[in-house]
């Protein structure tokens, strides 16, 4: 990316006026050709203009796109005149009278005793009415004409989980959806630019790669869609509340006739041990399906890894296998189970659909949840602090955004050395689904209980530890090793074989047991009775599992 500036001296002499004058007249030519050519490719992430110093080509992409004749009203967010970087805009735009109308931003800021963790908190009284702190906006309805919408984005000490920053660029998205919701004749909203002043990026999770026309130095413009800019802006400030669907479905957002193609997608790669669960969780969604309505494709993403006799099994359960080559992680150690988890971030390539949810393989439906597609990029359920889990995502699809991931996998550290806490760095604003969507099956803390069992409302759950059908179908088999009891529950272990034997007989074959399996589990229960465990698991006799004397290859 160019990391040009712009001059900072507006008081230059009449020749070097003359001469930025052609030369901004060559360059806005060349540049407008560039834009234009964008605009009907959207499959280009974004263009990196490379030009010369120059006073407001940012503003000459504009005007061209705003096409009117009256003068073009801008607002200015987060600006101050007295500093001098911000004056050097205002000199900037005033130069440009009489084609622009300026209007200052005002708003309160966020109160500074407010943290990240009280609007992303680790868990909301979801059955009560929980409230998020204020975020205050700007009286939108003084502003509801502006054509262009101009913001400096604050770079504060408390890096990419800074409110400040939030509030501003939830600010500039409301401003824009304000104004550009003067429909046309054609029911379209009009359109409204925003320009980001800084070297600090604007926030990727509201303003969308794909919408960028043009990043220059440390100017960075936007033409929003603004459809799904205003969905953004219909969500909660944090993850501190949960938006019920009908406030979501429910409201002028849906296009007419727009029927949006919907997928559920899983990954499978570097081994076949998950073959059996993405098999069930297929037929899980099938066996839940609507009456009278079509089921989202089905896709699961491969790698070389899973052979032919298992796509036979995969593809018969419901799945449409797309190949795909991994992608290694480089926070994690060879032989590891993080080393390719890379891989999920592939599911943002499926551009062919408009909204997936994706789901991690070891995860099983118990209840419809197509309603759930209304939900925006990035929706998702917690996991511990501020942080989500990324095994269950409503994701919008997008070669840019997956090409905008892929230059930061070697810049962003994961907390976790793994994919979840890669994404966590990259969507730090996140919108909270319902817990019964993604119920984790583990008891401890907050949700400990003695029994062990999860609400029977549960959409889906989420199956942590030993898998179902790793164990013997007897019991839990987490209760064979003490680390994982947290993880152990025999009622929800049932709810999985429900869904297993509902399967058709052939597709079974796929969930049986190796020889290798058959011994890793025996050899558990030994260590577990040598340990005298207190569940007594270990004790049952009686394993009645027929799988255990039916050996696959």
């Amino acid at each position: 990316m160019g990391h040009d500036s712009f001059p900072r001296n507006s008081r230059s002499s009449s020749n070097q006026n003359k001469l930025f004058t052609c030369i901004m007249l060559v360059l806005f030519i060349s540049l407008l050709f560039v834009v234009i050519s964008v605009k009907r490719d959207r499959s280009i992430p974004f263009v990196k203009v490379e030009v010369e110093k120059t006073k407001q080509s940012w503003f000459e992409v504009i005007r061209e796109g705003v096409k009117s004749n009256k003068n073009i009203k801008v607002g200015l967010v987060n600006f101050d005149s007295n500093l001098d970087d911000d004056d050097d805009l205002y000199n900037q735009i005033n130069a440009l009278h009489p084609q622009v109308d300026i209007a200052s931003i005002h708003f309160d800021h966020v109160e500074r005793n407010l943290k990240w963790v009280h609007f992303f908190p680790e868990w909301v009284d979801e059955v009560g009415k929980p409230k998020c702190p204020k975020m205050p906006m700007p009286k939108l309805k003084d502003y509801s004409d502006l054509n262009v919408v101009v913001a400096r984005i604050p770079c504060g000490k408390e890096g990419v989980r800074d409110l400040f920053k939030l509030q501003v660029n939830l600010v500039v998205a409301n401003l824009a959806v304000e104004s550009g919701w003067v429909k046309t004749f054609d029911d379209v909203p009009k359109k409204v630019y925003v320009v980001f002043v800084g070297y600090c990026e604007p926030m990727i999770e509201i303003f969308r790669c794909d919408d960028l026309l043009m990043h220059q130095g440390e100017y960075w413009v936007y033409q929003p869609d603004l459809w799904r800019l205003k969905q953004q802006t219909l969500m909660p400030v944090g993850s501190c509340e949960v938006a019920p669907i009908s406030s979501i479905s429910g409201n002028e957002l849906q296009l007419k006739n727009y029927k949006p193609k919907l997928a559920y997608v899983t990954i499978l790669h570097s081994s076949e041990g998950y073959v059996c669960g993405a098999i069930a969780l297929a037929q899980s969604i099938i066996q839940n399906k609507k009456e009278d309505h079509p089921i989202p494709d089905l896709v699961l993403l491969a790698d070389d890894s899973i052979g032919p006799k298992s796509k036979i099994g995969l593809e018969m359960a419901g799945w449409k296998i797309k190949h795909i080559k991994r992608i290694s992680n480089p926070y994690a150690k060879k032989g590891t189970y993080n080393e390719w988890n890379y891989s999920k971030l592939r599911a943002w390539q499926l551009t062919m659909y408009d909204k997936i949810i994706f789901m991690d393989a070891d995860i099983l439906l118990h209840k419809n949840i197509d309603d759930y597609f209304v939900y925006p990029e990035l929706s998702v359920g917690p996991n511990d602090y501020s942080i989500f889990n990324s095994g269950f995502m409503i994701i919008e699809p997008s070669q840019c955004t997956f090409d905008y991931m892929m230059e930061k996998v070697y810049k962003v550290k994961p907390y976790n050395g793994g994919d979840q806490g890669f994404l966590n760095e990259v969507f730090i604003w996140w919108h909270r689904l319902p817990w019964k969507l993604n119920v984790l099956k583990f008891f401890i803390g907050l949700r400990d209980n003695k029994k062990h069992e999860l609400p029977e409302d549960a959409n889906s759950i989420h199956y942590f530890g030993s898998k179902p059908w790793m164990c013997y179908r007897d019991y839990d088999c987490n209760w064979d090793i003490q680390f994982r009891h947290m993880f152990a529950s025999d009622e929800v272990n049932k709810r999985w074989w429900k869904v297993h034997d509902a399967m058709p007989k052939e597709l079974q074959y796929y969930c049986g047991l190796t020889k290798k399996m058959n011994e890793k589990i025996i050899q558990r229960r030994e260590d577990a009775r040598k340990a005298n465990f207190f569940d007594w698991h270990w004790k049952i006799q009686n394993i009645s599992d027929p799988r255990r004397v039916n050996l696959i290859d």
